[in-house]
């Protein structure tokens, strides 16, 4: 797919609330970029060079505007955000209202119609940004929640695009997203799209319900009618014009011979032993990696295992649980309210059921670079992820990725999305205490056979399914709603060895809000908090 000859205008752009790069600014005061870890951008770069991409978003500070410029073969076209935008667009409306409200009301969503009007302001703000500088017959692929109005917005101002979407988070039942008080103004800014991706079937389902209930539009499997005012359109059985839009599954993945890569390194296996001999040489080492988050169950997971050593099923001598909680949004009240909690919880079952010399559980609030997450990953006997509900959460895959010793056992949420998939893990339901406790003893006492069966049967899942395959049939479908224009270059949706080993998994731990504190701390210096 050739560029424009305008330099200044694009044949493919992807727009996201974050740029793939951070800006760093040293000592002496010299701006600087650098890779920002993301799967998503291992899945889009190759693509990106190969069609003359560029890469829209927020440079992830307040109050900072920079004119577009390239990094390693990617044009980055920053869109400012001011620290008002920060707080009622960002910190506001998408993760206060959005994000609640998307994880089953897990939390209680909070409704103001000033972060609604800051979440349009934005959301125009990156449509007319995009508008200018992607060439004619474009494509333009928008990521996730934070850019829901885009795709309606894009289709008014150039008619000619072909639009993705994908929403990297869950999508609520109807009756949970009918409180929206926006409801239909979010479903009308989606169905800008062309094709709108989501995680599970189930989410693609509760989105055509919700289409069918507050729209009122037609559905015919993934197909949504969505009337329009032009006498060239196709027509419906109603005989109304229509636009056929595209709504289906496309689980996201990793790029899992990277982490294999890593794991390979003989200085991460060394790493991995020196942890579990830091740790004591436990029997059993458990291990949990989250955004410090309500929906990723790690109450209910420090619960279960505080239970299983006070009614003495497991020694406390013997296992040690590893809790990797990374900040997230700290800002936000139901956030802080979250660290205090859990800090306290672990605090309260070291001192109660610790031994001089040994504590069962060792909680870690900050992330850690790539490789040392993987020597994580070798060193535990158990990973456990016990969302309460998910888009997908890849720390499972990651975790897969990594024991190419096909060792390990992998405890899975049935609300995380990669239990459609990773159906050999152990799948529990996070809510119920009892059956957690009993799938954790049942993952300590698991023969070696059992364990080496169960994962080399998910490590073929992972690697037969990774993320550049994610990417190339979420394109191709976009190239079927554009059949008369010229098409990605479809092998550039493989990502190869380029620059995997600085990259890292967009809804890990180190996905793209686990940089907020930073991010926060820059809002309050910039309002001058």
């Amino acid at each position: 797919m050739a560029a424009d000859t305008d330099p200044d205008r694009y044949a493919f752009v992807v727009a996201s609330n974050r740029l793939p790069v951070d800006r760093v600014v040293d000592e002496d005061g010299n701006e600087g970029w650098r890779h920002s870890p993301g799967g998503l951008v291992t899945a889009l770069e190759p693509v990106m060079r190969a069609n003359d991409g560029a890469w829209v978003g927020w440079v992830g500070q307040p109050d900072v505007e920079v004119a577009p410029f390239d990094n390693e073969g990617i044009h980055i076209v920053p869109v400012p955000l001011s620290a008002d935008d920060v707080e009622e667009y960002y910190e506001g409306f998408s993760n206060d209202t959005l994000w609640p409200l998307y994880h089953d009301v897990i939390e209680h969503p909070s409704y103001h119609r000033d972060w609604w009007n800051a979440y349009r302001r934005v959301n125009a703000r990156f449509a007319d940004q995009i508008a200018e500088i992607v060439e004619q017959d474009g494509i333009v692929w928008v990521q996730d929640y934070q850019l829901q109005l885009l795709p309606a917005m894009l289709r008014e101002r150039r008619p000619d695009l072909t639009i993705g979407f994908f929403n990297h988070i869950p999508f609520p039942p109807v009756g949970i997203y009918a409180q929206l008080p926006w409801r239909a103004q979010i479903l009308d800014g989606l169905l800008g799209a062309d094709v709108i991706g989501f995680q599970r079937q189930d989410d693609a389902s509760d989105f055509l319900r919700a289409v069918r209930h507050i729209k009122g539009y037609t559905t015919k499997g993934s197909t949504i009618d969505v009337p329009v005012d032009d006498p060239a359109a196709p027509r419906s059985r109603k005989g109304i014009t229509v636009r056929h839009v595209e709504a289906r599954h496309f689980p996201i993945s990793i790029d899992a011979e990277s982490f294999e890569e890593i794991a390979h390194r003989p200085e991460v296996q060394e790493r991995a032993r020196e942890i579990r001999e830091s740790l004591g040489n436990p029997t059993t080492v458990l291990l949990g990696v989250d955004r410090l988050d309500y929906t990723k169950g790690i109450r209910h997971r420090i619960k279960a295992f505080g239970e299983l050593i006070e009614d003495g099923r497991v020694k406390v001598e013997d296992a040690t649980l590893v809790q990797v909680a990374s900040p997230s949004r700290e800002r936000v009240d139901t956030y802080a309210a979250l660290r205090d909690e859990i800090e306290l919880t672990v605090g309260r079952i070291n001192g109660d059921l610790g031994v001089i010399g040994h504590q069962p559980i060792a909680y870690l609030h900050h992330g850690y670079p790539r490789e040392e997450m993987v020597a994580l990953y070798l060193a535990a006997d158990i990973m456990l992820v016990t969302a309460l509900r998910d888009g997908m959460n890849l720390v499972a895959k990651e975790y897969v990725a990594a024991r190419f010793d096909n060792d390990g056992v992998l405890i899975l949420s049935e609300f995380a999305g990669a239990a459609d998939e990773l159906k050999q893990a152990v799948i529990v339901n996070p809510h119920d205490i009892g059956a957690l406790k009993d799938s954790i003893q049942r993952a300590v006492e698991m023969p070696r056979r059992e364990r080496s069966t169960r994962m080399r049967a998910l490590r073929k899942r992972v690697r037969d399914n990774d993320v550049a395959r994610w990417s190339r049939s979420f394109l191709e479908a976009l190239d079927r709603h554009a059949p008369n224009r010229a098409k990605l270059d479809p092998s550039a949706s493989d990502p190869g060895d380029q620059h995997v080993e600085e990259l890292q998994d967009t809804t890990s731990i180190f996905d793209q809000d686990a940089q907020t504190a930073r991010a926060a701390e820059d809002t309050r210096e910039a309002r001058g908090a």
